[in-house]
């Protein structure tokens, strides 16, 4: 699978989720919905896709034994708003060296996963219980949030929402994030010597 440098996630985390959408030509992003469940959340890595059975968490646990530090859990719950991760799983994955979670389904102890500074990117809260019967998937390709995702893709994932590189993609799309911050600074500094989004962005229409 796919590993990250630690200078690479905390590059393509300052460049953040809306610039690596745009530079990857709007591909990747998932679901609004799916949002972090504290304030400040962010995490970068690859994903180690997982795929529950509704109502039953049983993969979640399985992906932890699977899982190498460093990886992003991104697990397809089918949208079902239960407690399929909280503060149990979350120590027990921080003590594999896993860096977060995105979730197509609920999550609970909010509080604790904050406090644990574990990022979790859910589509909601709750306190229902989970079953632990069906293995589901763990390290196949899943869809979350209406993304295909495959092991080794990587996750980039802060306070504007989540997306998802291919990761054949990854060192195209770095550039062109680096190049589109770039773009984006020389625009910033003509906006502050009193510069108009009109001219600059080329969107003014001929008179007439």
């Amino acid at each position: 699978m796919l590993t990250l440098e630690t200078d690479l996630r905390e590059e393509l985390l300052r460049l953040g989720s809306a610039t690596v959408y745009e530079a990857a030509g709007a591909e990747g992003a998932i679901d609004p919905a799916i949002a972090s469940v504290w304030p400040g959340a962010r995490v970068c890595g690859p994903a180690l896709p997982v795929q529950c059975s509704p109502g039953d968490n049983l993969a979640v646990h399985l992906a932890l034994e699977a899982a190498e530090p460093g990886v992003v859990l991104v697990v397809d719950a089918h949208a079902h708003l239960a407690g399929y991760c909280g503060e149990v799983l979350a120590v027990g994955a921080q003590a594999r060296g896993v860096l977060g979670l995105v979730i197509d389904g609920g999550v609970r102890d909010s509080d604790a996963l904050e406090r644990l500074r574990f990022p979790v990117f859910a589509r909601g809260r709750s306190i229902a219980r989970t079953v632990k019967h069906e293995p589901g998937r763990v390290g196949q390709p899943v869809v979350v949030g209406g993304v295909l995702v495959r092991p080794g893709d990587v996750v980039v994932a802060d306070a504007d929402g989540v997306v998802v590189v291919r990761s054949e993609r990854l060192n195209e799309v770095l550039e062109a994030s680096r190049a589109r911050v770039a773009r984006e600074d020389q625009v910033m500094a003509r906006l502050r010597a009193g510069g108009l989004t009109l001219d600059l962005l080329g969107l003014r229409r001929p008179a007439g």
